[in-house]
């Protein structure tokens, strides 16, 4: 049974609430002070709290998915990492794993509900290989718009993050297939996976100097290799990013930093600099001034702003990123245009998040470009 499993966490319950059970009913019994009746008292309380710990450190982990698996939780989660293809040709660049149906009513159908397809990316020129989800709008699949190419939005979860938790938690695809109907948001391929493309590692999606290229399989790399397999745009007009956290963080800054690769981008509770930290390592080896270009409030102040579209969420109660975002709203300057959600309150969380995700995906879709 895997670490985000249902039964993991309710067999993690019940065990926590017999032990808890046992402890009052063994209580009176072990209220002598004999050695062994202490070491009794100990032993039930060391094992009622653990357990009360394990089970709210498994619902806390279901909830925010924290971790992935086991191995991902203790650190043994290191083999998805860069990849190098020495063999004769090129290496495919996506290869599809399994599909799924979006859920929602009539989603069996493609052209009702469009599709999910679990794929492994690979970066031509970073080599960086990881796994992702593609979400097809029903257009896709419908004969007047068989000819038609869509644009596109890579959609970023935090660290460490899962992707299916933008599926399950955040339900991007539904969303998508709903408001498409709607006809609230433009039919938009959607990319949905984790920052993370060097696990353990958190790169912030850096470039690393003598380390793992993040931003350039983003940019580059990631962008081709979807317009090659699926009929998507390959101009920045007809691409985004957008995520959480530190998805957040990334989708702001590849897009003011690489205009001619997204044109628009979308931070929900994001940071405005990449952290310094254990998970993190020394992403900028030192150098101040490349840790400076990856600071956007310092971007809007020393360098010219780029032709791009941004929408920044933060919260009046709950959010350390509200100074900031009003910083960097009041900061901005043209040609770059600056929008924003501010919810009175909500805290750093999948409840806050989805009720930014609806808005800022329609506000996305209809400021990307099919041509």
């Amino acid at each position: 049974m895997g670490l985000t499993s249902k039964k993991v966490l309710l067999l993690a319950v019940i065990v926590a609430v017999l032990l808890f059970a046992l402890t009052i009913w063994l209580w009176p019994r072990l209220a002598k002070r004999s050695a062994p009746a202490v070491l009794g008292r100990i032993g039930l309380l060391l094992a009622t709290q653990l357990s009360i710990l394990a089970a709210g450190g498994l619902a806390a982990n279901f909830y925010f998915g924290f971790y992935s698996s086991w191995a991902d939780l203790f650190g043994a989660d290191d083999k998805m990492g860069v990849v190098v293809d020495h063999s004769a040709g090129p290496a495919k660049q996506v290869t599809v794993v399994k599909t799924q149906s979006v859920g929602v009513p009539g989603g069996g159908n493609p052209k009702v509900g469009g599709r999910i397809e679990k794929v492994q990316i690979t970066g031509d020129s970073t080599r960086i290989a990881v796994p992702a989800y593609v979400y097809l709008p029903p257009q896709y699949f419908q004969p007047e718009h068989a000819d038609k190419k869509f644009p596109a939005a890579v959609v970023l979860t935090g660290y460490p993050g899962t992707a299916e938790n933008l599926i399950s938690r955040l339900k991007y695809p539904q969303t998508a297939t709903e408001h498409i109907r709607a006809g609230s948001m433009r039919p938009t391929v959607l990319v949905l996976m984790r920052p993370t493309v060097a696990p353990p590692r958190d790169t912030e999606c850096v470039d690393v100097p003598g380390g793992p290229q993040a931003e350039t399989f983003f940019t580059k790399d990631l962008r081709k290799a979807i317009s090659t397999h699926y009929r998507v745009g390959d101009k920045a007009a007809n691409w985004g990013v957008m995520g959480n956290s530190t998805g957040g963080y990334c989708a702001v800054k590849m897009t003011m930093r690489n205009p001619d690769a997204f044109s628009v981008g979308v931070g929900l509770s994001n940071s405005y600099r990449a952290p310094i930290d254990t998970t993190t390592g020394d992403l900028f080896a030192g150098n101040k001034k490349l840790a400076q270009e990856n600071d956007m409030l310092w971007r809007l102040k020393n360098l010219p702003s780029p032709n791009v579209s941004v929408l920044v969420a933060t919260s009046k109660e709950g959010e350390d990123n509200l100074r900031d975002t009003q910083k960097f709203i009041s900061t901005a300057k043209h040609p770059m245009r600056v929008s924003s959600i501010t919810l009175d309150s909500g805290g750093h969380n999948f409840n806050t998040w989805n009720r930014e995700v609806p808005p800022a995906l329609d506000w996305l879709s209809n400021r990307l470009s099919a041509v």
